[in-house]
């Protein structure tokens, strides 16, 4: 029998899908990360399901086991608190470990709190990155914040409310004007979507706010000095052809004609 990895609801419990449901009710086991949560939810629909723990405390040592089952034909469902299994959650060990043993891996997918939150902050683009959680030391956010503001396309990350108000102030020090998103409880009762500048919302978010936050950077407007033309990109393959390394022809162009490096870089590829 395949893995299952069963997206459960991030918040509303009606945004479980049917098939997740028939998947968690047929199954063997349900591997959770807080079988007390997971219960909830079942309850809330009526499943029945034998529950075990399996999370980041115990992933390591119970993956082995869980192998050696789905090996003998048991028919396994992984589910965590939220969201899909494997995405800053627990199970990627697992399906990794699937995949290499020749076990099939299934996904059942459903509610997404970075495509809810990308959606509700009206900042959607054509491409966006995913970058998680948010660093806690305070110099790696500084660091991790000017590079964000090199990033044009919006960006969405996870962070606790209690660290919200440190990581917009370090984010709206190197990008104060740039559109933003602050997503909180999204899906439940208290739902909020905060939009504006990340100036304004570091404002805003001085003290710290309850429940699950994402947060949305919008895309930066490209402007004449950035925009990247067939003549710079043909400049860097032709150097590149030479056999001068691509960053290194990246940044002599860049000097050259005031194109942006990371655009150049990212088009040259």
């Amino acid at each position: 029998m395949p893995l299952a990895v069963c997206s459960t609801p991030i918040g509303n419990l009606e945004d479980v899908t049917l098939r997740v449901l028939r998947e968690l009710h047929e199954a063997d086991v349900v591997l959770c990360e807080d079988t007390r949560r997971t219960r909830i939810l079942l309850d809330r629909h009526g499943v029945k399901a034998r529950l075990e723990s399996y999370h980041r405390h115990n992933e390591a040592a119970r993956t082995g086991d869980v192998m050696e089952r789905l090996e003998r034909g048991e028919r396994i469902a992984l589910v965590s608190d939220a969201g899909l299994p494997g995405v800053n959650d627990p199970g990627a060990r697992l399906i990794a470990a699937a995949l290499e043993a020749g076990v099939a891996v299934t996904v059942l997918p459903g509610p997404s709190a970075v495509e809810t939150a990308l959606v509700a902050s009206g900042l959607v683009g054509d491409r966006y990155q995913f970058v998680g959680y948010l660093p806690r030391r305070r110099g790696e956010l500084s660091a991790f914040a000017r590079e964000l503001a090199r990033w044009p396309q919006p960006v969405v990350a996870f962070e606790s409310p209690r660290r919200l108000s440190t990581s917009l102030a370090a984010l709206a020090g190197e990008m104060p004007e740039r559109p933003a998103a602050v997503c909180r409880e999204l899906t439940k009762r208290f739902e909020e979507v905060a939009r504006g500048t990340l100036a304004e919302l570091a404002k805003r978010f001085e003290e710290a706010p309850r429940g699950e936050i994402t947060i949305v950077l919008g895309a930066v407007p490209v402007t004449r000095a950035e925009e990247t033309g067939e003549d710079e990109l043909a400049a860097v393959a032709e150097l590149v052809s030479a056999g001068v390394a691509r960053r290194q022809a990246v940044d002599l162009v860049a000097r050259l004609t005031g194109a942006s490096r990371n655009l150049l870089y990212r088009s040259s590829l």
